[in-house]
């Protein structure tokens, strides 16, 4: 297994050196992808990958295309790059990085999954955000016909590429807030195992979000629409593979 990280940045630049700063002293490869920051925080990214270039790259999107933009970005540039895993970590310090090594031994002992984080709150969390979780994790249950993904929003995981860029290469996902569940939900429609690891998160170290409330909720809501149309259309072999797993 060959691992690096993938870390998708918007306008965090007060907390991305921490985060790479925590990669790096497991000593992963980081690509940092801006995802059209302000030019403050696209400074500091560059002063970043300027003082390690050999293990620090950064790719630039000119335009905000949101984190599921960022992230494809970054997915297909590991991939050319002979990157076998990619670990997705979020920018603004929210994950607790000291999981790392239980993130990358996971991976090891099952390639084949997706090895995402199952959340583990402190009450740095607001209220409205924990509980409107549950809606999505409902749906998310209801269009994989399995209770298999137990969080499909935290943003602290692993991904196996050959799997993950066939999906993308062939698929439309979503490009904002909506990407890290839809591309979860798909995946499982195409057989991969989706396994949680408990991980502790915190909201977030820097006190910026960019989830935009009427926006994202409809983009969220519009994509569980067109994934139950999905699932009705696939319900013959979702139903036929929950018979024949333990």
């Amino acid at each position: 297994m060959k691992l690096c990280a993938v870390v998708p940045v918007y306008n965090h630049g007060a907390a991305v050196g921490a985060v790479l700063a925590g990669l790096r002293s497991f000593g992963l490869q980081c690509l940092l992808v801006d995802d059209g920051s302000e030019p403050g925080c696209a400074r500091i990214l560059d002063d970043l990958a300027a003082r390690e270039p050999a293990s620090c790259k950064l790719i630039r999107l000119t335009k905000n295309g949101g984190k599921g933009a960022a992230m494809i970005a970054g997915m297909h540039a590991a991939g050319q790059a002979g990157y076998s895993h990619i670990l997705q970590v979020d920018a603004d310090g929210q994950h607790d990085l000291t999981d790392v090594p239980r993130f990358i031994e996971l991976a090891r002992a099952h390639p084949d999954h997706v090895i995402t984080g199952y959340p583990i709150f402190d009450t740095s969390v607001p209220a409205a955000r924990y509980y409107g979780r549950y809606a999505t994790h409902v749906w998310v249950w209801i269009n994989t016909l399995s209770l298999q993904i137990r969080d499909a929003m935290c943003g602290f995981r692993v991904y196996p590429l050959e799997s993950t860029l066939a999906l993308i290469d062939g698929t439309p996902i979503g490009q904002r807030m909506e990407f890290d569940i839809e591309i979860l939900v798909r995946l499982s429609w195409r057989g991969v195992t989706v396994t949680g690891l408990p991980t502790r998160v915190r909201y977030p170290l820097d006190g910026v979000s960019h989830f935009h409330i009427g926006r994202d909720n409809l983009l969220i809501t519009w994509m569980h629409t067109r994934l139950f149309f999905g699932m009705l259309g696939r319900l013959p072999m979702l139903v036929a593979r929950r018979l024949v797993r333990p």
